[in-house]
């Protein structure tokens, strides 16, 4: 099946109808995995696969603080598969993409054995880096009721991170080591240079709070 604007636009109209959204799972979010995934794939992969797995990965969206969040991702691939059946996927596609949709998760744990499947870990990795990365996770932890930081100890100096309490910690717990677990050379590059952006923003926001940024938080 060839990759067609109308594909395209089925798939987005099928997830605006059916996701529950969150303020950084959204439609939004998918349009740019999917221009993430474009960057990162390279000839060899199956795009059809990926623009499904782009647009599908979050069907079943829970809140980040849910006990079951870590079932999402499986349970996205099952509801997207009698979708792509419906749009005239074969099985093996729709294995195919299914894989890709379970493995994506951070928390689900699932190891990606396809390219598709790396390319899409990457893809939607890429969008909690950069700019869009520090919009989404204050955004999220705004939603959730978290502080910014806590004021008394901003970087972790002498406590453990805790990012059900603060936004800040997040980083420290995740989103700063997420380009050393990329599985892809491209995606790999971008993470690094979204990184770079991201500690520039640190050092503004050490700066603003007069705390000292930690050489650690430049080197996780």
């Amino acid at each position: 099946m060839a990759i067609s604007a109308d594909l395209h636009q089925a798939l987005r109209g099928i997830v605006a109808q059916r996701m529950a959204t969150d303020p950084a799972h959204d439609l939004a979010h998918l349009d740019r995995v999917w221009v993430n995934v474009q960057a990162i794939a390279g000839p060899e992969a199956d795009m059809t696969v990926l623009l499904a797995a782009s647009y599908l990965h979050d069907l079943v969206n829970l809140p980040k603080n849910a006990p079951d969040r870590h079932t999402a991702s499986r349970r996205s691939a099952e509801e997207a598969a009698p979708i792509l059946r419906d749009l005239g996927f074969d099985e093996a596609q729709i294995a195919a993409t299914g894989h890709a949709i379970a493995a994506h998760s951070f928390s689900a744990g699932i190891p990606p054995e396809t390219d598709e499947a790396r390319i899409l870990r990457d893809g939607d990795r890429l969008d909690a880096l950069g700019a869009i990365g520090i919009a989404r996770n204050f955004s999220v932890s705004g939603s959730l009721g978290r502080a910014l930081y806590d004021p008394a100890d901003p970087f972790c100096e002498h406590r453990a991170p805790d990012d059900a309490l603060y936004s800040l910690d997040h980083w420290r717990v995740k989103l700063l080591s997420l380009p050393q677990g990329m599985l892809t050379i491209k995606g790999r590059a971008l993470a690094q240079a979204r990184i770079a952006l991201m500690l520039r923003f640190l050092d503004d926001f050490a700066a603003e709070i007069g705390t000292p940024l930690p050489a650690e938080w430049t080197t996780a």
